[in-house]
């Protein structure tokens, strides 16, 4: 019997192993290239889970904080000018940013009158009230001029609704589009005043309040009020106001509405008492209200029942 090679021609134990081990490296390949693109799906999912984070958070903020706009016309020193005949004195808009410009005194026999106000306040109501129909009679005869600076610092007093804002931000639009109404549509916000409180006048409200002056530019004037569009404005006047100092004025800052202000001193008598306020006026104005005099009205207190 002989013996000799078996005549197989399978492979042999050497090029079995390395067949298993060249099948095993491609195996690891192979997932090497499905863990990666794995990876790189993960990443791209969370990349724009990301991006969708960031948008949703941009919108948010956009609509909650307004970029700076300018500031109303006729409002440069963040105050209307009213003089006589209650025509405002007419100003351009307060640029973002702008530093007010305090308005140019009249000649020196007119009284200044200045006011920082809140159409929220209730004290604010009272002075009006009380002095509101003096006033008028001592601006229309050229006798003095009013300077009304709308500000707001009750929001706290009508919730979300912050009336005290959007009560400033309406007097604005009114400022803007129709300054000659200024004078009457300030005297209806504090005749409509809300309670504290309460949620304010809505936006509708206001504008019958607006409709109810000898208005122009009406559409642009409700458009305003709607989209809140001197908001920004408002919150710049108040924090310019709350922090002073008060140009051309005694006054540091202003700390409480309404401040009143006369011939740039700060009046510290009774705020519902249209004598005292008349008295001050008078000794304001030193030897320039005579009783005799012709060229300016003397100021008498017409008190309100």
């Amino acid at each position: 019997m002989t013996y000799g090679d078996s005549g197989d021609d399978g492979p042999s134990r050497n090029e079995g192993r390395e067949a298993a081990r060249e099948k095993a490296k491609a195996l690891r390949d192979q997932h090497r290239k499905k863990d990666r693109r794995g990876r790189a799906l993960l990443q791209g999912g969370l990349i724009v889970v990301v991006v969708a984070i960031v948008a949703g958070i941009a919108l948010v903020v956009s609509q909650g904080i307004r970029p700076p706009s300018p500031g109303p016309m006729n409002m440069q020193s963040d105050g209307i000018k009213i003089g006589q005949k209650l025509a405002a004195v007419t100003t351009p808009a307060l640029k973002p940013g702008e530093t007010p410009s305090p308005s140019k005194k009249d000649k020196k026999d007119v009284i200044a009158i200045q006011v920082y106000l809140d159409y929220q306040c209730p004290v604010c109501k009272s002075f009006e009230k009380s002095n509101a129909s003096q006033i008028a009679t001592w601006v229309q005869s050229g006798a003095a001029t009013v300077e009304i600076h709308p500000i707001s610092l009750l929001d706290r007093f009508s919730g979300a609704n912050k009336y005290s804002t959007r009560s400033a931000n309406a007097a604005a639009c009114v400022a803007n589009y129709s300054p000659n109404s200024y004078f009457d549509f300030s005297a209806l916000l504090f005749e409509s005043q809300p309670a504290e409180n309460s949620d304010g006048l809505s936006d509708d409200q206001i504008i019958a309040l607006v409709k109810k002056t000898k208005i122009s530019n009406l559409s642009a004037v409700e458009s305003c009020i709607t989209g809140q569009s001197f908001k920004s404005w408002v919150n710049a006047a108040s924090s310019r106001a709350t922090t002073g100092p008060i140009t051309g004025t005694d006054v540091a800052k202003i700390t409480s509405t309404p401040t009143v202000i006369i011939n740039g001193v700060r009046y510290t008598g009774s705020l519902n008492d249209a004598r005292a306020f008349a008295a001050a006026i008078l000794t304001a104005s030193g030897d320039t209200f005579i009783q005799d005099s012709t060229s300016t009205p003397t100021p008498t207190p017409t008190p309100t029942p």
